[in-house]
């Protein structure tokens, strides 16, 4: 008796489907579907439910197993009956099984014999000590045939009904609740007037016992059976494609602002395609959870393209410009800068490395919170340059760009303009960063003075918008931190912004790299940036301005931008971040015979001048000469023509008087004079050279450049 014991409490497996593959089901943050990939045995079998809609289930048990409730695994008296009648028919019509035998069936697959039907009878009873009554009807639930490839009520709801379980009228409940019994020979796609009868039959049935009314039962009678099998749903196909195989994901992704981010997304992908732009990625985080709640991986995945596949949110893409507010958030607290600090804006060659701006224009000096919301190129430069590559690089790194995998020389100051890669998901996670970190949601990023990041934010709002709307005129307009970025070639257009509750980011170009003249991240990518804001709930305006004890109140000079000096003649308080005062004093206001006077070197003058004609030039200094081009400890690449032939370059001065008249040598030869414009075009050979610069008053400059191979 001790062995027959033993052996009955250890006849079932611990786990009764153990090693059955189930479909990937990805689901929104309501538990909603996104999508679903088909298990590895080729069938559409989700992974298992713990409960069973209650329609489904009255409807199971009236069909199936009247007594369910009441026996121990077996019913006597459905095996009687059964037998009974075999006998008159003379053939197997029924088999007297319980939903527990038929649970213990399926997770066994033997062919069905009378021994068989025996041993499952003992397994039943056992199986009924182990689980309660409502997960044996999960069992059921999870593993039953419903006719084709498809297994599971999960499964055989979505696929035959195209909604959830839950969902289900009666009628479908019905359908469904018939299907196991023999779903080989009637389904859907075969035998459908067998399959009709049988369901009507049930739902008279379910009249009878009490379970739904007449009204109930007519209008589901009229309920159509499905015709062919419909599609899963396929919302963020590339985030489903990431799922872990064969488990049930839940992610914080919002059904309904998906679909409509779908929407919105799909339409500007087909419109930019008819000009060459094939693919467009976007995400959306929700700052309070920094979670996305949208996830384009690739628009319009259904259009026919190579590269529609690629989950571009996830793929390294050169940054372009979307870099700099990081720059300008890290200058401002280390003290490199203050909010308005004039940058360089002039021809720059370093190593090699020229910069230029997008217009190709230089515009002398440029307050830093300006050059960032104009993402002018030089000016960030000689940013990075003042604060440190490496510095910048390991400050990207502790953000979270993992993409980031040489040393900082590896990338040189070009890393500011795109000379590194990045992930739209990663990059659009950092602002969120800085955000949440300003808001005081959580220190995560690396940079944590709020009037820094402050600065940084209210320099990004005045971004010019691709609608051309002045927020600052118009107060219902949704104000937006945002930057752009386009990388070399057109190749790649961003657009990055975040809000008090929000953010998005926008990518937009070819995900086979080819570049687009035009593709550009204000043009492209920042139209569609803001109206997936516009799909967003209004929630805070701005973000709330910091706290004076968090920073420092000093006296700035207006025309510089840095800590007034002893000659500035004019001031305002600002507060700025605690390490401000580690900062320079105004280096460009000077006493000239005896009055305060604004003077920019010559070189950033030269180019100031013509767009800031308030500015007047003092004649007087003693710095009035400068070279422009090349600047001094540049390396030169003189590129050779088709014919072998190499063009030269063009040396470039300034002087404070525009009537100066100068005279140039290269090396120990004398180059000729110039007057008005100061350009001498020379051909040096390879190695290293000095260039002068000799004025009538006995005034000399010099650079040193090295003219490369």
């Amino acid at each position: 008796m001790a062995v027959l014991v033993a052996a009955y409490l250890c006849c079932l497996p611990r786990d009764l489907f153990k090693g059955v593959p189930c479909s990937t089901v990805v689901e929104d943050a309501g538990g909603n579907l996104l999508g679903a990939r088909i298990a590895a045995d080729g069938q559409w079998r989700f992974p298992p439910c713990d409960s069973m809609p209650k329609r489904y289930e009255t409807a199971l048990i009236q069909f199936e197993d009247r007594h369910f409730r009441y026996h121990p695994g077996i019913d006597p008296g459905a095996i009687a009956r059964a037998l009974v009648q075999n006998i008159r028919a003379g053939k197997v019509e029924s088999g007297g099984s319980t939903l527990t035998m038929q649970v213990v069936r399926l997770s066994r697959g033997r062919k069905r014999t009378l021994w068989q039907k025996a041993v499952e009878a003992v397994l039943a009873t056992r199986l009924e000590l182990r689980c309660t009554k409502d997960e044996i009807l999960a069992l059921y639930a999870s593993y039953a045939p419903f006719g084709g490839n498809v297994v599971g009520l999960e499964a055989a709801a979505w696929r035959y009904f195209g909604r959830p379980a839950e969902d289900l009228s009666w009628g479908e409940a019905a359908t469904l609740a018939v299907l196991p019994n023999a779903p080989s020979s009637i389904h859907p796609g075969k035998r459908r007037e067998a399959l009709l009868e049988k369901r009507n039959r049930l739902l008279k049935r379910l009249m009878e016992h009490g379970d739904i009314d007449e009204t109930s039962y007519e209008l589901a009678c009229e309920e159509p059976l499905p015709d062919a099998p419909h599609p899963l749903p396929s919302h963020a196909p590339h985030l489903v494609a990431q799922a872990p195989e064969g488990v049930r994901t839940r992610t914080a992704v919002r059904l309904d602002l998906q679909q409509a981010v779908e929407t919105v997304t799909n339409r500007w992908s087909d419109e930019l395609d008819r000009s060459g732009i094939a693919d467009l990625a976007a995400v959306i985080f929700d700052l309070r959870t920094r979670e996305p709640v949208a996830y384009i991986g690739n628009a319009s995945p259904l259009r026919e393209r190579p590269g529609s596949q690629v989950d571009i949110l996830r793929a390294p893409r050169s940054t372009g410009s979307i870099l700099k507010p990081f720059l300008y958030a890290a200058a401002l607290q280390e003290g490199t800068i203050l909010p308005r600090t004039l940058l360089p804006d002039i021809p720059v060659n370093i190593n090699g490395f020229s910069p230029q701006n997008f217009d190709l224009q230089f515009y002398g000096a440029v307050p830093a919170a300006e050059a960032l919301a104009r993402s002018l190129n030089v000016p960030a430069v000689h940013l990075l340059r003042a604060y440190g590559v490496p510095e910048f690089h390991a400050l990207l790194r502790r953000c979270g760009m993992t993409t980031l995998t040489h040393d900082a020389g590896h990338y040189g100051l070009s890393l500011i303009l795109g000379g590194g890669e990045g992930t739209l998901y990663e990059i659009t996670s950092i602002y969120a960063s800085l955000a949440r970190t300003y808001l005081g949601m959580q220190q995560e990023f690396p940079l944590n003075d709020k009037v820094a990041l402050w600065h940084t934010l209210e320099a990004l709002k005045a971004v010019n918008r691709p609608d051309e709307i002045d927020w600052r005129l118009i107060t219902s307009v949704r104000k937006a931190a945002w930057k752009t970025g386009t990388s070399y070639g057109f190749r790649d257009a961003w657009a990055v912004g975040v809000t008090p509750d929000w953010a998005v980011g926008v990518w937009v170009g070819n995900a086979l790299g080819q570049g687009v003249p035009g593709l550009t991240g204000a043009k492209t990518a920042g139209p569609v940036l803001f109206e997936l804001l516009g799909l967003l709930p209004a929630g805070t305006d701005w973000f709330p301005e910091p706290d004076p004890a968090e920073g420092v109140m000093a006296e700035v000079c207006p025309a510089s931008g840095h800590l007034k000096g002893l000659y500035c003649d004019a001031s305002e308080r600002v507060l700025l971040p605690k390490n401000a005062l580690r900062s320079e004093p105004c280096p460009y206001h000077r006493e000239i015979g005896g009055v305060s006077a604004f003077v920019l070197p010559p070189a950033m003058e030269w180019y100031y001048k013509p767009h800031h004609p308030e500015y007047r030039t003092p004649v007087h200094t003693p710095d009035a000469l400068a070279f422009i081009y090349p600047e001094s400890g540049s390396t030169l690449y003189i590129p050779r023509q088709l014919d072998g032939s190499t063009p030269g370059i063009v040396l470039q001065a300034a002087h404070r008087d525009p009537a100066a008249t100068l005279w140039w040598h290269l090396d120990d030869h004398y180059l000729g004079e110039t007057k008005f414009v100061h350009k001498m075009s020379v051909n040096p050979a390879p190695g290293p050279h000095t260039a002068t610069l000799v004025d009538a008053q006995g005034r000399t400059v010099s650079v040193r450049f090295t003219v490369s191979e």
